[in-house]
């Protein structure tokens, strides 16, 4: 399986780096392009893969393109590989505000498509990714494509109507957990705490805590009164947060995500 990027900014970073790590295709076996001779040279230096500044050969050389452009120029990188795009070539999209219908309209209803919608944690092999898969995609085309996003993650298959929602809470979260965690972080340091100890210290509990939500099973509020003992500290934490609007500032925030999502179309 040849795998082909267009682009290779730092989405496609994270996801070569997976693939890579997981080993599930060879560095030989990946060919990336960019416009930049300098994103060339890191990629090249940090992966050891095949690099380029044509598309068009990415697209000749591979089995499966994943286009990671940014969304306005996503119609003029499809114009000028379509006529290399065959029945048997997989397109992987993973643009925020490019339907599946937007994408057959340029290379055809013919073509196999996949809607995708990854995060950086990728990089880190803790990626998760939504996959729509367009009609023309069979099991053995779908299994190929969620190989390559569990080999730095986990994936689930979507319908297409839901990518919204998924933007904003997985594809954008990253973003909003490290907000969290450096916030936490100066409140340490604020308590004495030197910094390399306060974001070593927080970021274990925000991952300690995440892996709780998914091996456990229990419900997220479950798992917050199982930490707030009666009159403790904890609890004293949990009524400021409230107080001052967490839980209705991360909804509202989701919201304004997914809302900008629903516009870019």
């Amino acid at each position: 399986m040849k795998i082909g990027f267009i682009g290779a900014g730092n989405m496609a970073s994270a996801m070569i780096g997976g693939i890579i790590k997981s080993n599930l295709v060879s560095s030989e076996d990946i060919i990336a392009s960019a416009k930049s001779e300098e994103t060339l040279d890191r990629i090249s230096k940090e992966f050891n893969i095949n690099v380029t500044k044509d598309s068009r050969e990415v697209t000749k050389k591979s089995d499966i393109i994943i286009v990671a452009v940014k969304p306005n120029i996503y119609d003029l990188v499809l114009n000028q590989i379509n006529d290399l795009i065959d029945d048997s070539k997989i397109i992987v999209t993973i643009a925020a505000g490019k339907s599946i219908k937007s994408i057959e309209s340029i290379i055809g209803s013919d073509k196999k498509i996949v809607m995708t919608m990854p995060n950086t944690p990728a990089l880190v092999n803790e990626g998760m990714s939504a996959i729509c898969p367009n009609k023309n995609i069979n099991e053995k085309d779908l299994k190929k494509v969620k190989d390559i996003f569990n080999s730095f993650g986990k994936s689930e298959v979507v319908e297409e109507y839901l990518i919204d929602a998924v933007i904003g809470a997985s594809g954008s979260s990253p973003a909003y957990v490290f907000m969290f965690i450096e916030a936490m972080a100066d409140a340490c340091v604020i308590n004495g705490m030197p910094r390399d100890k306060a974001y070593k210290f927080c970021a274990q509990g925000v991952l300690g805590a995440a892996k709780m939500v998914l091996e456990t099973n229990m419900h997220p509020g479950q798992l917050k009164d199982m930490v707030c003992s009666p009159g403790g500290t904890t609890i004293e934490a949990v009524r400021v947060l409230e107080e001052e609007g967490m839980r209705s500032s991360v909804i509202k925030a989701i919201g304004a995500c997914v809302d900008k999502s629903k516009r870019m179309k």
